[in-house]
């Protein structure tokens, strides 16, 4: 990459530069891009790839202890020794992004030493049309969708636990029950979220967890095991995203792709993959 090319920290009160180069690459970069929205100026900084008088051509945004970097495709990017210092004062708990993107990333931090835990690869999934819901359910004269109350909390938060296992969690991350209730107490009173009732229970729910400028990024996908292929999963979120399309916004996701039964489901209603992506976990 030419010399002229370097990383340069951003001030707070240049948040707007930030701000216009993710809103203009926000579709594959909607994680990074609602970070940023719900930065805590006191905590999370970025740092911007460009020259004098040039805008920019990258981005490398951390929140909390976690980097998005955002490189439009760039293959290779100037030295990140600028890190160090900051790497001393703070570990890195992980690297999220595009797939090519994170790899070049974890090739620099490489050099100042990073070691990488673990990686989770996904497909990156979109949907900017109302999706194709499937009414035909054995079990839908006993089914309820219905948005919860905080008075739910008890009864969600196993599910929210065992989603947080199979899908969120690495390997060597300690998981906090506490943490975890907290998490979803603020996504019933401040979010968007879903859950499904068969003969009065609760057996599944859907969630947002990540605002953009113009998408929604969903999460928190989760049917009971016992409930499983009985096209809930499907009919839970096809009528949740409809309600989030019906908004005026688009719908972003990311899946494993080992998770064959997701996959299908986000197919099934009109998802199309646009791209990797990638969590790659550091000790």
């Amino acid at each position: 990459m030419n010399g002229n090319f370097s990383w340069r920290k951003i001030k707070e009160k240049e948040m707007h530069i930030i701000n216009d180069f993710l809103c203009k690459n926000e579709n594959k970069y909607v994680s990074a891009c609602s970070k940023f929205i719900a930065r805590v100026s006191s905590r999370d900084c970025a740092w911007v790839l460009d020259t004098k008088g040039c805008a920019p051509l990258g981005i490398l945004f951390n929140s909390k202890a976690s980097f998005f970097p955002v490189l439009c495709g760039r293959k290779e990017i100037p030295d990140i020794r600028f890190l160090k210092g900051h790497c001393r004062k703070k570990k890195i708990h992980s690297v999220q992004g595009l797939k090519e993107e994170v790899i070049v990333f974890e090739n620099a931090l490489e050099k100042l030493g990073g070691t990488v835990s673990e990686i989770f690869d996904y497909d990156l999934m979109t949907l900017d049309k109302m999706p194709r819901v499937s009414g035909n359910l054995s079990t839908a004269s006993n089914l309820v969708l219905r948005v919860p109350k905080l008075t739910d909390l008890n009864e969600l938060a196993p599910l929210q636990m065992v989603y947080e296992k199979e899908e969120v969690l690495s390997k060597s991350s300690t998981h906090s029950p506490a943490a975890s209730r907290i998490n979803l107490a603020n996504i019933i009173t401040k979010g968007k979220i879903l859950a499904v009732e068969l003969n009065g229970k609760i057996i599944g729910k859907i969630n947002v967890n990540g605002v953009s400028f113009n998408r929604y990024q969903v999460g928190g996908v989760f049917v009971h095991p016992d409930f499983r292929g009985l096209g809930i999963g499907q009919y839970m979120a096809g009528v949740f995203i409809a309600s989030l399309i019906n908004e005026g916004k688009g719908v972003t996701l990311f899946v494993k792709k080992a998770n064959i039964a997701a996959r299908r489901l986000y197919i099934g209603l009109g998802f199309s993959i646009i791209d990797e992506y990638r969590i790659t976990y550091y000790q």
